[in-house]
């Protein structure tokens, strides 16, 4: 295979209100539990059924971790993107145990809020030039992205 790819889609609401630590560098991470459903119709006895997923998000980009403590709260509904990663941990016991996540790094992953208007708060962000919608960046790159009309023609590719 000459290449591969790890990316993860997903689009669901927050089970829980968002989890914010500081890590031992004083850089802030934010942990998510989304929760996804499928439902459908069983053939035989033509009744409702439903299945719920769960999926644990991992926020270290900074700018989206502030927006996740601001705005996000369990039922909040959100669009992300990010990568698997696997890690493996030692609980209490010494039994060694695995965990996979979906991650948003600092430079790359998004996150969109989907809700309407909340209660008296700001209006619900989603543009990409809204602070609800970003792809990382570079820290304190929140501006409007730049006018194509400024580019010189002179480039000579």
């Amino acid at each position: 295979m000459a290449g591969s790819l790890n990316k993860v889609t997903i689009i669901g609401n927050l089970g829980r209100d968002v989890e914010v630590r500081s890590m031992q560098n004083g850089n802030q991470v934010a942990n998510l539990n989304i929760a996804t459903s499928e439902s459908w119709k069983d053939k035989n006895s033509g009744e409702k059924k439903e299945i719920t997923e769960w999926h644990r998000v991992v926020i270290f980009n900074k700018h989206l971790v502030g927006i996740a403590q601001q705005y996000l709260h369990k039922g909040s509904k959100v669009y992300l993107e990010g990568k698997l990663q696997t890690r493996k941990w030692t609980d209490n016991n010494g039994v060694e145990k695995y965990t996979t996540e979906v991650v948003l790094a600092a430079f790359d992953g998004v996150l969109t809020m989907l809700d309407g208007k909340t209660n008296g708060g700001p209006p619900p962000v989603g543009g990409p030039d809204d602070y609800g919608t970003s792809s990382g960046g570079l820290p304190g790159d929140d501006g409007p992205p730049p006018n194509m009309s400024d580019l010189d023609d002179e480039i000579p590719f």
